[in-house]
């Protein structure tokens, strides 16, 4: 597996690299001392798992998460930080892992463990196959395949899900699914995400506000103004 280093110290940069070559099947593809740095060499090397420090100039590992949390096949990241008052805002773009410094080679093997089939390299050879979402009914666990629900709204704390058979609460953020699907979910509203596959027609009305009418639902959504052009956008996609 191709691992990209990113850390603005030269020492922690070198340590995890040593302790790296000692993990069999992971290999260092390029070393990054920032955030901007580390972006460009991701799209030039496509590394399978970033080990990703979070405090560094020009720019934090949270906000460079983010980013690539929204690419078709995310790398699998490792946040190795000096901080612990930073896991909260980190487990927000769902890490693989969060190590403390310094770093021992019992702790970087145990987290590239955890790996399991979430790097690039296993999403790209993996047949494709239906996603789906767990929730909550009363004390079960369920699950939903992705390509039945209709669409997601903010609800207070939670974020509804609706689908043909009813309803379901997550404690998800819409942020969080859109990141986790972002080839089959669109943001209409700040407050609404819909699947696209059940988008039936995009409507104006007479005071200027525009509405997604989906298949299979009598309910009309409400596009805001700024999401209008990127909605229109992603839908032709979708209708080719």
């Amino acid at each position: 597996m191709k691992v990209l280093i990113v850390d603005d110290e030269p020492l922690a940069r070198a340590r995890l690299k040593r302790l790296l070559a000692a993990v069999a099947e992971f290999s260092c593809v390029g070393e990054a001392q920032n955030s901007q740095q580390a972006l460009a060499m991701y799209q030039q090397l496509q590394p399978d798992v970033l080990l990703l420090d979070i405090a560094m100039p020009g720019g934090d590992g949270l906000e460079l998460a983010a980013k690539l949390a929204s690419e078709p096949l995310p790398p699998a990241i490792i946040f190795v930080t000096a901080h612990p008052q930073h896991a909260l805002d980190a487990y927000q773009v769902c890490p693989a892992d969060y190590i403390l410094k310094p770093v021992s080679a019992e702790r970087l093997t145990t987290a590239l463990a955890r790996l399991g089939n979430r790097t690039r390299a296993h999403l790209e050879r993996a047949p494709a196959k239906d996603q789906v979402i767990s929730y909550q009914l009363g004390s079960a666990t369920r699950q939903i395949s992705l390509s039945k629900v209709q669409y997601f709204s903010a609800d207070s704390k939670y974020v509804r899900m609706v689908f043909a058979e009813g309803e379901a609460l997550l404690e998800h953020t819409l942020s969080q699914l859109q990141q986790r699907f972002p080839e089959q979910l669109v943001r209409i509203h700040r407050s609404t995400l819909i699947n696209k596959q059940y988008f039936s027609a995009l409507r104006a009305a007479p005071d200027g506000r525009h509405y997604i009418e989906l298949t299979g639902l009598d309910d009309r959504l409400e596009v805001s103004r700024r999401a209008l052009s990127q909605v229109r956008q992603a839908l032709k996609l979708n209708l080719g």
